[in-house]
């Protein structure tokens, strides 16, 4: 029998949940007559942006919040009625689970199935089923805090399943993950369905995820705005959606700017392959305002994502994003070349900690202008290169310079020109917006009057006016992403380093954190950043991808998707790239002389 013909599950029917607004104390409908359901074995996807009431419906369903209307009911039983008989048929995990990195992963294995009360013939069986199934099995030693985040992950699922439920609830789980893990991950989760009948909902930023899934919903401020199949969902977008190249030596990014900004007309735009991918609001494209800039755009047709219908869908009920336009740009300017000036140089640089090569002879240079992608499975290396560019941790050996100045020699002046945005929100969560941007301002030497003047102008940049009194711990995700970025950039560095910096936000918030930064380049502004977006590497100019520390490739998009074959997207291109040297028995060879001591970091 599939899984549409079974009985359900869960059932949601007219859920609905408020709660008083942190600073206002004005009432905020979270959950608005919310209705869903999950059969058994069933994988079901929740998507929206952020404050879409997602976590807030799984934690109702967990029993770790009482809903205020409607009903909830998990297994037969209801869930406000009896929520500890719900919470011992489902496995929670969170998006920050709760792993104790110093214990070993049979240690925390150990102490959930204590939790469990598993008894030890059942937890033996257990233990051995899904080390195997995470393929943790040769790290059972290694501390939690040394493993890979993707390896986290998986323990965390392994903890979440040693109770046996018949319902695991996963909260954007593969946030932060590299590719090849999420895709094992998602191999796991498919398993699970399929061969256990386990019912799985899962929220996620990625839509490649979602796709996976039976059936998704998309929820927008509470509301429920579409559901179905995959399929069924992309269908919405049929004839609306066309690929168009960019003239030479125009980055694609710009011509994503040019249409974005055409409201009008325009519905969605992203860089794919070298060229642009836009979904038009009528089925004449020859009325686009793009032609003003670039005369001899040709559209073609092209088949319809699940992207593509969830951001149509998203648009048709949503507020215009004006701040977008805040960030002026220069359509038709060209590419940083290699003529223009080296902000960044990078000379046979080694980082060893102790007997472990974390960064393993790599050079590579950025030119002024240029968006610099550094891509990685986790612990290729990045975080450590990063640190190093920015002044925080010392090269071994090699040669860094940033801005002109010598990194042995000048830190301190080479730093006073970068701006740094953290993949973790590292801002003052208990300071409001304006005090946040107040204190960075006094750190970076502003003036009262220069900082008062900057200050206004990046609030109204950023769109942050009517959040500058809120406590910063309370924005939702996309917002904190804006203040990180605000504050980054409030002494105009003319270097700046961005570490993951859309990790767990919806597209339409990241289509307006690159529309930012596309305009920041055009001026002038180097950026270099680390992302597991691999759709994201389409708007860098260049890319260099690291694994275990040593340089897999170096190029533009074009030459990267060419050496991996063409495939039909960034995603498989990175994938095969890293395979293909995994397998490579030279490289394998040299990586396995840098290879961590048992229990050490892979990162």
């Amino acid at each position: 029998m599939s899984v549409s013909e079974t009985l359900p599950l869960v059932t949601v029917q007219e859920l609905h949940k408020c709660f008083p607004h942190p600073v206002t104390g004005d009432t905020v409908v979270a959950l608005e007559a919310l209705n869903i359901t999950v059969a058994p074995g069933e994988l079901v996807a929740l998507i929206g942006p952020d404050g879409a009431g997602k976590t807030t419906c799984m934690r109702i369903l967990c029993g770790l919040l009482r809903a205020d209307g409607g009903r909830a009911v998990i297994d037969g039983i209801d869930v406000s009625a009896d929520p500890q008989a719900v919470q011992n048929r489902v496995g929670y995990m969170p998006q920050k689970f709760g792993l104790y990195e110093d214990l070993s992963v049979q240690e925390n294995l150990n102490l959930y199935a204590d939790l469990h009360a598993l008894p030890d013939n059942v937890r033996e069986q257990r233990f051995q089923r899904l080390l195997a199934m995470t393929g943790l099995d040769p790290f059972t030693d290694r501390p939690a805090g040394k493993l890979s985040g993707g390896m986290k992950q998986k323990l965390g699922l392994a903890c979440t399943l040693l109770s046996a439920p018949k319902l695991i609830i996963l909260d954007e789980p593969t946030v932060g993950v590299d590719p090849l893990s999420r895709r094992e991950l998602w191999d796991i989760l498919q398993q699970l369905a399929h061969d256990d009948n386990l019912s799985i909902l899962v929220s996620t930023a990625y839509m490649d995820e979602a796709s996976l899934c039976h059936k998704v919903y998309i929820l927008h401020e509470g509301k429920l705005l579409a559901q179905g199949s995959p399929e069924a969902i992309t269908k919405k977008a049929d004839g609306a959606c066309y690929l168009v190249t960019p003239p030479p030596h125009v980055p694609a990014r710009l011509l994503q700017a040019a249409l974005i900004d055409d409201a009008p007309h325009v519905i969605d735009a992203v860089p794919q392959g070298g060229a642009v991918r836009f979904i038009s609001r009528t089925s004449d494209v020859s009325q686009l305002a793009v032609y003003a800039h670039f005369p001899d755009l040709m559209p073609q047709a092209t088949p319809p994502t699940l992207e593509d219908a969830f951001m149509m869908i998203l648009k048709e009920h949503s507020q215009p994003q004006a701040e977008a336009s805040h960030f002026v740009i220069d359509y038709t300017s060209t590419a940083s070349s290699e003529e223009a000036p080296a902000d960044v140089e990078v000379k046979d640089v080694m980082r060893k900690f102790g007997d472990f090569i974390a960064v393993n002879h790599v050079s590579f240079s950025v030119h002024r202008g240029e968006i610099f992608g550094l891509l990685g499975p986790n612990g290729a290396g990045k975080s450590t290169t990063f640190r190093m560019l920015c002044g925080l941790l010392p090269a071994s050996s090699g040669a860094l310079s940033v801005l002109g100045y010598d990194l042995r020699r000048a830190r301190a002046k080479a730093r006073a020109g970068l701006g740094y945005v953290a993949q973790k929100f590292s801002l003052y969560g208990t300071l409001t917006v304006e005090e946040n941007l107040e204190f960075f301002a006094g750190a970076y030497g502003l003036t009262p009057h220069a900082a008062k003047e900057r200050i206004e102008e990046i609030l109204h940049q950023f769109d942050l006016d009517t959040h500058r009194y809120e406590p910063a711990g309370e924005l939702p995700g996309g917002y904190k992403q804006r203040l990180s970025m605000a504050a980054a950039l409030l002494h105009k560095p003319g270097l700046l380093f961005l570490d993951e910096p859309t990790s767990g936000i919806d597209p339409l918030a990241r289509r307006i954190f690159w529309r930012q930064i596309t305009a920041l380049a055009a001026a002038g502004t180097t950026v270099i950043i680390t992302t597991h977006f691999m759709e994201e590497a389409e708007y860098c100019d260049r890319i260099l991808i690291q694994d275990r520390g040593c340089m897999v490739a170096l190029g533009t998009p074009a030459e990267i998707r060419r050496r991996a074959g063409n495939p039909p997207s960034m995603n498989e291109a990175f994938i095969n790239i890293v395979e293909q040297k995994r397998n490579n028995p030279v490289t394998t060879a040299a990586n396995n002389r840098a290879t961590p001591p048992k229990g050490g970091s892979s990162s």
